[in-house]
């Protein structure tokens, strides 16, 4: 059906000007043309709502007509092109405020409405997400199990940050109890609270001219926690029995003051490193300092997790286990450290992996090759714009890196990974997401936002591949994110939040500590 067919007769509208008579002829072919279109306008209303009859005895044919009438109809109103009739600025702005965009971004700003990817079953691939390959064919595209995956790890390192930041405060002399920590995943259970002990070794005549300054020199604090798989279904899902260890990052004052101690020291178990050829394995001073020091309260974080992790793989004796290490920040560069003593301390320890966030580099080329020894596998998810994932070291990329010691100056590396005392080098496979890809943050987002948790989460969730933009069908609610960055974020979302009447200060009132907070909080 042609639609020129259905139009009144163009020759009645005459140019402007021309004198009408207004006689009988006249006033008859205007109500014979009136009734022409009244009939052409019937005769599109029931080609738009004219429906066959259908047997309501069979609904898989009601359905099948139901779809062929909308698409009919879709194709007609499609055919008809009315959107060239706008400018391109009067177009993209009746789409921004389309019942069906604005649907959507009240969907991304509302908490409750929290979508997840499918729970596909695991059980026959679960290695291959668990970095048997190195999660080769998995990153770029990004496969959809693996998202999942990631962002529920991450959610692990959320909950250790929120159960930290609703109590952070510890006392000198106080007993440290065991947490409660609200998971985000109710198939697992925590068995053991987690807490780390700075100490940043203050010269001995400063304890002995101020010795009640000693809370200025060491001090434990909760730092994450162990929980294991304990749902069935869950565990039949995943095709083996998850034992997690989630290490929240910096967030007191003297885990700042950790970080900075940042030269290469020699881990005290180094025998097979005395091998002529072999660089030793160095690691950053204040990582192990946080790491293997104890008080008299509570073990150190090394002790506390290896025993622990003992005790589930001897309480879960015969059945498929995996080991899965997850931080961020200063809690990317403990698992590290976690990883590498679970798989040389633990007698036929299970598959280790660790999922890093926004990680800093932890110890040298030495460090690194023993971790592979050890069969310790590595994912970093790094975003481009964070500097963190750059330090502590020279500024040099490790695809650059990569290509000096293939060439001729690799030998020359090699003697400075031995003698330089910031010969610092990352280690596993690396995952790399982009805060300009995000079509909700400004591309210019600060520092602290290009580091945050929160973000590193709603990038991955968005993450397709490389060469390809934000999926349009991201699931993760944007409310924490907005909440955190407001600042960050365009102009015309934060705008529409407001538009949309979501109070999100009211609604979403996250606990704060009086303490400094943690780059995630």
């Amino acid at each position: 059906m042609q639609i020129g067919t259905t139009l009144p007769n163009l020759h009645l509208f005459q140019p402007k000007g021309v004198n009408f008579k207004c006689n009988a002829q006249t006033v008859k072919t205007i109500s014979s043309s009136t009734e022409m279109t009244k009939k052409h306008i019937s005769n599109l209303e029931k080609l738009l709502q004219k429906t066959n009859p259908i047997d309501s005895s069979n609904p898989v044919i009601e359905q099948s007509s139901n779809r062929s009438i909308e698409n009919r109809r879709k194709n007609l109103l499609e055919g008809l092109n009315l959107a060239n009739i706008w400018p391109d600025e009067m177009r993209k702005a009746a789409e921004d405020m389309s019942p069906r965009h604005l649907n959507r971004l009240k969907r991304l700003l509302s908490s409750k409405s929290m979508e997840y990817s499918p729970r596909n079953n695991l059980a026959n691939r679960w290695r291959e997400y668990h970095g048997s390959n190195n999660w080769l064919g998995l990153l770029d595209p990004l496969d959809e199990n693996l998202r999942r995956e990631l962002v529920r790890y991450g959610e692990f390192i959320q909950s250790a940050y929120h159960c930290f930041h609703s109590d952070p405060a510890t006392s000198a002399d106080e007993v440290l109890p065991e947490r409660h920590v609200a998971l985000p995943d109710r198939s697992y259970k925590v068995t053991k609270s987690l807490y780390a002990t700075s100490s940043i070794g203050l010269p001995k005549w400063v304890d002995d001219v101020a010795p009640d300054l000693g809370w200025m020199t060491q001090r434990s604090s909760w730092i994450g926690y162990v929980a294991v798989c304990d749902d069935r279904s869950e565990i039949q899902r995943m095709g083996r029995r998850d034992i997690v260890i989630a290490l929240r990052g910096t967030a007191t004052c003297l885990e700042w003051a950790e970080n900075f101690r940042d030269l290469l020291v020699e881990q005290n178990d180094n025998d097979d490193d005395n091998d002529e050829g072999v660089v030793q394995s160095k690691v950053e001073c204040g990582f192990l300092s946080l790491y293997k020091t104890g008080d008299h309260r509570v073990p150190s974080l090394a002790e506390s997790v290896v025993n622990e992790v003992q005790r589930l793989i001897e309480k879960y004796k015969g059945e498929p286990l995996s080991i899965t290490v997850t931080g961020h920040s200063l809690g990317a560069a403990l698992s590290l450290l976690v990883a590498d003593d679970l798989s040389t301390c633990v007698p036929n320890a299970p598959p280790v992996a660790v999922f890093s966030f926004g990680g800093p580099r932890v110890g040298n080329r030495g460090f690194a090759d023993r971790l592979n020894d050890n069969n310790v596998k590595v994912l970093r998810i790094v975003n481009n714009q964070d500097v963190i994932t750059r330090v502590p070291g020279m500024f040099v990329s490790e695809s650059l890196d990569k290509k000096l010691r293939e060439s001729g100056a690799g030998r020359v590396l090699e003697m400075l990974d031995c003698r330089m005392p910031w010969a610092y080098s990352h280690v596993g496979t690396e995952f790399r997401v982009d805060t300009k890809m995000s079509p909700f943050l400004k591309p210019n987002a600060d520092v602290a936002c290009c580091h945050d948790l929160e973000a590193y989460l709603h990038l991955v969730d968005g993450f397709t591949a490389s060469n390809c933009p934000f999926r349009p069908n991201a699931k993760r609610s944007l409310v924490r994110l907005l909440n955190e960055q407001r600042s960050n974020f365009k102009r015309l979302y934060t705008s529409k939040g407001k538009d949309l009447t979501i109070n999100l200060d009211r609604e979403h009132n996250f606990p704060r500590s009086s303490c400094l907070p943690s780059p995630s909080s």
